[in-house]
């Protein structure tokens, strides 16, 4: 006796071997062959797999509720889709992530998958559609274009929510290192060279506020997905769609995904319009420009570390080079930056596949889903590896700090209230050629006591507000 080993399926172009222990189908397979394009496929994408669940569950539950699907075949469907968001048949969505049209191999891949674990559960065999057919059933009252890019919000929401979660354990990790150095007088720079001095603390603190104010914003960002089209079908009239099935399906998959979801007031404009993609994909740059410049200065305050600023000491995560011996890199900053490079590029991808959209639908949602789960994956990552692997570890060279403070012509302008901008020049100016300090020379020229230059040259007047009366 021989094993089969394939399983005939039809579609609009004829018969087509299908490997007879694959849950996905014929549209699956044509789809496999047509789109090798990246070598990425949907089994990556586990975040849109679950949403792509969830869809086709609230979907059933409101066909049911309408008295179109059958109890046995909705119940089927619900407990297939109920697997594959706990993990399940993952391997199975084969399809690659850059494919054409506009994502309807992306939906056919879940509609196959679904029916044939679901025919599994009913006691039938895959590929026996006579009992549950993917597009009759499981794709019931719904098309590629409001599944898809229903399915891309809730993916953005659930990447977002772990986003945010990573940004907080950053945000932590800078703040702790904010109050571990609040002691530690430094000098600041502007366009890299001395400027007034700062606190180490007050330093590390600024990372930390960056991040809050970029987890606000992509709070808000995140509001935007809440957004969904789920009943527009193929352009936004609901055709093929029973009247209450939009707000059955809404309220079902409320409580699926837990997420507060709304049905877009203007569904033939929410099925055409990818303009919330492109906001969000502009925080996300935002928060990458962040991190970016966050990890800059880190380079640059870690430099040396005898000939480069050599501030603070970075944790030694591997040996630095082939030839160099002893030598050690700033490697986490460093991938941190390249994360952010191709956020860049991603958001530049969303912003092109937004603008080419024609008439009632946009074609190019795949990639536009591609880029954002990239995006919101790669900073997640990029964050909880620059805390764990960087920040936490940071210390202080405090004797550098001190002598970079001492040596400042810079400190001379905690001087100008006191004495007065043209002498503070004249100071600095001699401070410069002649390779001295500025108190001594203020000493020196007995323009200030010492008590009073002590006072004003301070670690905490140097570093905050303060009302000055002129001698």
């Amino acid at each position: 006796m021989t094993m089969t080993t394939t399983r005939l399926e039809h579609d609009l172009l004829g018969d087509r071997e299908v490997p007879a222990e694959a849950y996905y189908g014929v549209h699956t397979l044509r789809a496999q062959e047509n789109f090798q394009i990246s070598g990425i496929t949907i089994s990556t994408m586990p975040r849109l797999i679950e949403a792509l669940a969830a869809v086709k569950a609230a979907a059933a539950k409101a066909n049911l509720e309408l008295g179109l699907l059958p109890q046995q075949q909705a119940d089927a469907i619900v407990a297939a889709c109920a697997e594959i968001r706990n993990g399940a048949l993952h391997d199975q969505f084969v399809v690659d992530v850059v494919q054409g049209g506009a994502g309807t191999s992306t939906n056919m891949n879940a509609n196959e998958v679904v029916c044939n674990r679901a025919l599994e559960l009913m006691g039938h065999q895959r590929g026996e559609y006579q009992y549950l057919h993917p597009n009759e059933h499981v794709n019931m009252a719904q098309s590629t274009n409001d599944v898809y890019p229903t399915a891309i919000r809730i993916a953005a929401c659930f990447a977002i929510r772990n986003l945010l979660g990573a940004m907080t354990h950053l945000r932590n990790a800078f703040a702790a290192k904010a109050e571990e150095f609040s002691g530690l007088l430094k000098i600041g720079r502007t366009q890299l060279q001395d400027a007034v001095p700062m606190t180490l603390g007050q330093e590390f603190s600024t990372y930390a506020v960056m991040l809050e104010e970029d987890m606000m914003r992509l709070e808000k960002a995140e509001k935007l997905m809440y957004v969904i089209n789920l009943g527009a079908t193929a352009i936004g009239t609901g055709i093929t769609a029973h009247p209450e099935y939009a707000s059955r399906s809404l309220r079902h998959l409320r409580e699926i995904t837990g997420l507060d979801l709304s049905t877009a007031p203007n569904l033939i404009e929410a099925t055409q319009d990818c303009g919330d993609f492109v906001e969000l994909s502009g925080v996300l740059k935002r928060i990458a420009v962040q991190l970016s410049k966050i990890c800059n200065d880190l380079r640059l305050l870690s430099s040396g570390p005898r000939a480069g600023f050599g501030e603070i000491n970075l944790p030694a995560m591997q040996a630095g080079s082939s030839i160099m011996p002893g030598k050690v890199n700033p490697v986490i900053p460093e991938v941190v930056n390249q994360v952010a490079f191709e956020v860049f590029g991603n958001d530049v991808t969303i912003n092109f596949a937004a603008e080419g959209g024609q008439m009632q639908l946009n074609a190019f949602e795949p990639i536009i889903a591609k880029s954002l789960q990239r995006s919101l994956g790669l900073l997640a990552t990029g964050c909880i590896t620059l805390a764990d692997r960087c920040v936490s570890g940071i210390t202080a060279n405090e004797e550098r700090l001190r002598q970079n403070v001492e040596s400042s012509i810079s400190l001379v302008t905690a001087l100008n209230p006191i004495i007065g901008y043209k002498l503070a020049t004249q100071i600095a100016t001699d401070a410069f050629v002649q390779g001295r300090n500025v108190r001594d020379i203020v000493l020196e020229r007995q323009l200030m006591s010492e008590q009073d230059l002590d006072d004003a040259l301070s670690a905490e007047l140097l570093t905050q507000p303060r009302a000055y009366t002129k001698k």
